[in-house]
Parts: structure tokens; sequence; C-alpha cells
């Protein structure tokens, strides 16, 4: 069965998300990624909304110093997160999983998720599934941390990670200035950055 892995942190660049099938390492991360046992490509990739809050948290990762990003567990309407969807097998959704959480094997129940709407599956910084519902006859899942969003310190993520992220926005035809917009407000980034630092950190450039 297929299901939609729909990203919203550096797996929005395809390049990277690719990374966790092929067994490739990212440009701006230190680790190669062990990739999935199935290294077919996604059947379908689109941009996606998410109606949970993004934020940054934890002080160091594969990217180096800095926080990556999250979704909080409450919906809201008023900070959706932009994201974009990759319509792939039930095993490599459970390998990319795997991956994310460094713990290899992890398996996903996909039924109880869609029943409960989330599966805490595992301790790992990734480790809780969270149903999105259904698009085109295909269930939507991501994950996020299973800690809640007031209970996270925010963390201004590194300039590779972000990068990363905004060339994904890119590529799913945000403009260098929407992008910076998007992200000025989000916790761990609105309080380290003025709109035009925001832009050079990520672009090289400042967006006037």
């Amino acid at each position: 069965m297929d299901v939609w892995y729909v990203s919203y942190g550096s797996n929005l660049c395809e390049d990277r998300f690719m990374c966790y099938i092929n067994g490739d390492r990212p440009i701006g991360s230190a680790k190669k990624e062990i990739g999935c046992q199935d290294k077919t490509p996604p059947k379908a990739s689109r941009k996606a909304e998410i109606p949970y809050p993004l934020y940054f948290a934890k002080e160091q990762s594969k990217w180096g110093p800095g926080g990556v990003a999250f979704i909080g567990h409450v919906q809201t309407d008023y900070a959706a997160t932009i994201g974009r969807m990759f319509l792939i097998t039930e095993e490599q959704f459970s390998e990319v999983v795997s991956q994310e959480n460094n713990e290899y094997g992890l398996h996903v129940d996909f039924n109880r998720v869609i029943e409960k709407g989330y599966q805490k599956l595992t301790e790992g910084w990734y480790g809780r599934i969270v149903f999105l519902g259904d698009k085109d006859g295909y269930p939507m899942f991501t994950f996020t941390s299973n800690d809640s969003m007031d209970k996270q310190s925010f963390v201004k993520p590194s300039s590779a990670y972000l990068s990363t992220i905004a060339n994904g926005l890119l590529g799913l035809g945000l403009t260098k200035t929407e992008i910076t917009d998007y992200f000025s407000g989000k916790r761990g980034i609105h309080r380290h950055f003025s709109r035009e630092s925001l832009a050079e950190y990520m672009f090289g450039t400042v967006e006037r």
C-alpha cells in the first residue's frame, strides 16, 4: 500500500529526501543516510498545507549546532506549515522514520495511527507519527516530537539546515521574498534575525 509522507523540514528539498531513499549524504549534513531497501522514487510529489505550527528546537544535529524543524500537537488556523507530499510505500515510510530517529527496524502501525490520529512510535526526536487525513485515495502521515511545543526550548537552526528547507520551498514555487516572510515569525527564528539578515542567512543575499 502507498501512503503520502508529508514533509515540512529539510525533506522539503527533494534532493535531500532522496538521500533517505537512495542512501546518500545531503549537502550540508555530516551524515550519510543508509537508504531504503526499495529505492523506487516517489510516485508523485506536490505541495501540501499542514494545520500545525512550525518551530525549531534541539541544540545539535547531523547539520551541526542549531535547532531542527518540528510541528506542534495542536491544530491552528493562523499558522499553517508548508509541506511537500511524497507518495511512497508503507515500507519506505517506516524506513524513513527509522532513519530520522536513528533506530533502524521501526515499523509503523498505520491503521492504529489512523484510528487514534497519532502514535508514539519511539522515544526518538521524531517519534510521534501523525495522521493528516486522505488525499487522492491515500492516507497522509508525518512525524514530529513526542513533546508538545510548549515544553520545548526554541533554538535557531543552522544556516545549512535552513537553506536546505528554503531550497525546497523554492522548488515548490515560492519566491525568496515569500520564504523570508514565511520563516520570519517562526519560533526559533523570529527573535534572532531581522528580515534582511534572515534572507542573507538563507540565500547569501539581502532581499529588499
